[in-house]
C-alpha cells in the first residue's frame, strides 16, 4: 500500500529490553519518513523511556494500566478514556501478544487508523535476524530496508562524565543462568584486568544479579571500581557512553551497550545467535553453546585486551 502522510502515529511494544533496543529501526525508521509526525509508544515506561530519551517518541505511555485490561477481554466495556486516545491515531503498529486477536478487534472499534501488526517476537525456528522481522510490517507502507541487519541506534543527551579512566563497562549477568559466564570466571577475569590493565571497571547490575555485582566489586581495588545497579535505563545509557569498552552475556544491557555504540565483546551462551546477536561491526562475539563454562578466562581476557 502506498502510506499517506500520518500524523500521529502508535507503537505498541511490550517485552524486555532486548526485544525493544531490537525494535529500535522501527522506530528511527518511521521518524525519518514521517519527520512532522507525533510518534507515541504503548509499552513499559522504564524501558521505552529509552526511546523518549532519545528522541525517537514524543511519549510513552504504560501498558500496565488496569484501565486498559478491557481491551484484552473479549466483549467488555472498553475503558472511554483509552477509546478515545486510540481513536487520535491515524497509523497504530502493534507488537503485543494477542494469540486470539481479542485486543486487536478492540482496537478496531475505536479508530479509523491503518493498523498494523508484528510480532513481539522472532520465530526461533528461523534465522531472519529480529531486526528484519520486527521491520516487516513497515513494508505494508511500501517502506523497505536495504540494508541486510539493521543497526539499533541511540543517540542519548551527554550525561555526567565519570571520572578520569579509561572505563571498562562490565555486566555479569543475564535474565537466564545458561546465559551467564560462571562467578568465578568473572572474579578471576576482573580481577586479571585490574592487574594487567589501566582501566577502571564499572560493574552493572540490576535485579537479575542479586548481589553478585557486589561480590565480584569486594576482590576488586577499591579505588578502580564504581557500581551501576538499578540505574534509569536512560542514565545507564549515558554512563555507558563514557566507556572505552563492554564485556556482557546475551542481556539486554548489551544490547544498550551496542545501540549507544560501544565496542562489546559478548559471551553467547545457547540462545539463537542468527536471530537475537547485537548487530554491528563494533561488537564481537565468544560463542559457547555448549555452555559458557567452556570458556577459559585466558581468551576472555585475550579478547579484551587485544580488542
Amino acid at each position: 500500500m502506498a502510506a499517506p502522510d500520518f500524523t500521529r502515529i502508535l507503537v505498541l511494544r511490550g517485552g524486555a529490553i532486548g526485544d525493544f533496543i531490537l525494535t529500535l529501526p522501527v522506530l528511527s525508521t518511521l521518524r525519518r519518513r514521517y519527520p512532522g509526525a507525533r510518534l507515541e509508544i504503548l509499552g513499559y515506561p522504564r524501558i521505552a523511556s529509552l526511546a523518549q530519551a532519545a528522541g525517537l517518541a514524543h511519549q510513552v505511555r504504560g501498558v500496565e494500566d488496569p484501565a486498559l485490561a478491557s481491551f484484552f477481554t473479549r466483549g467488555s466495556e472498553l475503558n472511554p478514556g483509552w477509546r478515545d486516545y486510540f481513536g487520535g491515531f491515524d497509523l497504530v503498529i502493534s507488537y503485543l501478544a494477542d494469540p486470539g486477536g481479542c485486543f486487536l478487534g478492540n482496537l478496531r472499534q475505536c479508530t479509523r487508523a491503518v493498523i498494523l501488526t508484528g510480532p513481539p517476537r522472532p520465530d526461533e525456528a528461523g534465522d531472519l535476524h529480529a531486526t528484519q522481522v520486527f521491520l516487516r510490517p513497515l513494508a505494508e507502507l511500501g517502506i523497505e530496508r536495504g540494508e541486510p541487519i539493521p543497526e539499533p541506534l541511540l543517540v542519548l543527551p551527554p550525561g555526567p562524565p565519570l571520572p578520569p579512566g579509561p572505563w571498562l563497562a562490565a555486566h555479569p549477568g543475564s535474565g537466564g543462568a545458561r546465559k551467564n559466564w560462571p562467578e568465578d570466571c568473572w572474579r578471576a577475569c576482573l580481577e586479571a584486568l585490574a592487574a594487567r590493565t589501566d582501566y577502571h571497571l564499572l560493574l552493572v547490575g540490576g535485579e537479575a544479579e542479586a548481589g553478585r555485582v557486589e561480590r565480584l566489586a569486594r576482590a576488586l581495588p577499591a579505588g578502580r571500581v564504581r557500581l551501576a545497579c538499578h540505574r534509569p535505563l536512560p542514565e545507564l545509557g549515558q554512563m555507558l557512553r563514557h566507556c572505552a569498552r563492554f564485556v556482557g552475556h546475551d542481556s539486554g544491557i548489551t544490547h544498550l551497550a551496542a545501540a549507544v555504540g560501544l565496542p562489546c565483546l559478548v559471551l553467547w551462551g545457547p540462545s539463537r545467535l542468527p536471530i537475537w546477536r547485537p548487530p554491528g561491526r563494533h561488537v564481537r562475539v565468544l560463542s559457547a553453546p555448549e555452555g559458557l563454562g567452556q570458556l577459559a578466562v585466558e581468551t576472555v581476557l585475550q579478547q579484551i585486551i587485544t580488542g
